[in-house]
């Protein structure tokens, strides 16, 4: 047979079973629509929940991905503790096996084009019969199946017919070479495809046809798992420190779990063949689709009873300079049997809290906007915002003063306003951290005069008890003037071809976060300096800061 007709079967059959993969995956994802963090929210209690939740979830939507990414939101968020997350990634791992079983069903017998069609034809009109219904996904979900199935046929059968033009026998070598060769391969293909049910089925396919023995493709199925760990790696760059330990979590698991599954294939596969033999249909497809449950099953039987002390691995070695700083200082449940004391210390608290916000948005404006300090510093913000939150709510049902409990409604507005400077510098570091800021002429000096601006109200925001606390209004208004300016600058350098478009928007957009964010950060703390009687300790904590009632919200 002609080389290029194989090659197209090849390619051809991959890419029906990549889309197969992507409709199915998309499909029911947004067909699942909030369902999904529904779920891993309420049925996630404890790391054994947690398990059993992402296995049926993966396996529903075929998406480990899409699984892990929401479980780093809920842990980025406080809804998720890390061992509870840590069992939904062991869960999902078990979720992916579904792939392997979906394959062995189908098999080598079935006439997959009279199981195939039907689907894309189905699935393709509840897509054009529901546009604007959750059908439409449903739909796409189905179609997906069928390119699905469509997409193993035509590896299968290119399989058939590879052996006559290349010697694919000569590779299964056997021994300690031969499991490492296939096990690189299986982590290979992973690694280049993305999508370890991708590969899954690729190396079924290829046993199914005889192309590779079954020991070879036990190997290469281990090697699938492995080479998961490079989208763990990938998806992390940039990211949180909780999002790391996730990653982290899902390395060790599957490196562990796979050391462990290559010295025991022998093992492993007798068992699996001695199961399948039960069946009523004996193939090599469902042997393999066996020995893939197992050692992960075998995985989660050696991780999940050692989660705690894993986890507290994790949080000794993977950020744990920001969880010293994201520790509150001043809040004591002691405090709590004198409401007055409590609100001293969370007086204190946010005050710090105040400090730890203004140094990241004046390190927003730096030319050297560093990402690894950003992540350090703002994961640190995000702890003590949730544990001042946490203490809050052990205020509530307490019996403070009349006075305290008015204050309490502007202590948590407090939060939020350096809450909302943080997402700020977040989004400017997302956006812009590798913008250009140099500007033609004089347009550069409004741009730096509008910085120092912001940096001197930074500064001035620091302490209220300082000359400066109670000209704040008079300098907000100031940066209105000198943002304006500055807007109408870049403007006409757009106008006048000096400033290419698309960098002025950029920049446009740049400096409204930048003022937007030293707005927030100003707020947050005349608020907080109206939480105690400042008048008793300094004479100018009583300035009236018109501006931060005014653009109240």
């Amino acid at each position: 047979m002609p080389i290029f007709p194989l090659l197209a079967g090849l390619f051809g059959g991959l890419g029906l079973f990549l889309l197969g993969m992507r409709l199915m995956t998309t499909g029911m994802r947004n067909a699942a629509g909030n369902a999904l963090r529904s779920l891993l929210g309420k049925w996630t209690r404890t790391p054994l929940h947690g398990l059993f939740t992402g296995c049926a979830i993966t396996a529903l939507v075929q998406s480990s991905s899409a699984v892990t990414v929401a479980v780093i939101g809920f842990v980025n968020a406080g809804l998720l503790s890390l061992p509870q997350s840590v069992g939904v990634i062991f869960g999902s791992n078990i979720g992916t096996t579904a792939t392997s079983w979906i394959v062995a069903a189908v098999g080598v017998s079935v006439n997959v084009k009279a199981l195939a069609l039907p689907m894309v034809g189905l699935g393709a009109l509840l897509r054009l019969t529901g546009s604007r219904t959750r059908r439409k996904y449903f739909g796409d979900a189905l179609t997906g199946f069928g390119i699905f199935f469509l997409g193993i046929e035509t590896l299968q059968g290119t399989f058939q017919h590879l052996e006559q033009v290349v010697d694919l026998s000569a590779y299964n070598i056997g021994g300690i070479a031969g499991v490492a060769l296939f096990a690189a391969v299986g982590a290979i293909l992973t690694l280049l495809m993305q999508s370890s049910s991708a590969a899954m089925a690729l190396v079924l396919t290829a046993a199914m046809s005889g192309v590779i023995t079954l020991e070879s493709a036990a190997a290469a199925t281990i090697g699938t798992n492995i080479g998961t760990t490079s989208t763990a790696l990938l998806s992390v760059i940039g990211a949180t420190y909780n999002a790391k330990k996730v990653a982290a979590a899902h390395i060790l698991f599957n490196l562990g779990t796979g050391f462990v599954a290559l010295l025991g294939i022998p093992v492993l596969l007798k068992g699996a063949a001695m199961l399948a033999v039960l069946g009523p249909d004996f193939d090599i497809a469902t042997t393999l689709a066996l020995f893939h449950t197992a050692f992960n099953l075998l995985g989660v039987a050696m991780f999940l009873p050692i989660t705690n002390r894993l986890t507290a691995f994790l949080d000794r070695h993977i950020g744990r300079e920001e969880a010293e700083m994201g520790k509150p200082k001043y809040l004591d449940d002691t405090a709590l049997q004198a409401p007055g004391l409590a609100m001293d210390a969370l007086f204190m608290e946010l005050g710090r809290l105040g400090d730890m916000t203004r140094d990241i948005c004046r390190k927003g404006l730096a030319s050297k906007f560093r990402p690894g300090d950003f992540l350090k510093d703002r994961a640190a913000v995000e702890t003590l915002i949730a544990a001042i939150r946490a203490y809050c709510i052990k205020l509530q049902p307490l019996e403070l003063s009349d006075n305290a409990a008015l204050r309490m409604p502007s202590a948590l507005r407090v939060i939020q306003y350096y809450a909302k400077a943080l997402n700020i510098v977040a989004e400017i570091y997302q956006q812009y951290a590798e913008l250009d800021h140099q500007l033609p002429g004089a347009y550069a000096e409004t741009a730096r005069a509008f910085r120092r601006e912001v940096r001197r109200i930074l500064d001035a925001a620091r302490t209220p008890c300082a000359p400066e606390f109670a000209e704040l209004a008079k300098m907000m208004y100031g940066i209105e003037e000198l943002y304006h300016e500055l807007k109408e600058a870049l403007l006409k350098a757009g106008a006048q071809g000096s400033l290419e478009l698309d960098r002025m928007v950029a920049l446009l957009e740049f400096y409204s976060h930048v003022r937007v964010m030293c707005e927030q950060a100003v707020k947050g703390t005349t608020y907080w300096s109206r939480l105690r009687d400042i008048e008793l300790t300094c004479a100018n904590a009583d300035a009236d800061n018109e501006y931060a009632w005014k653009h109240e919200g």
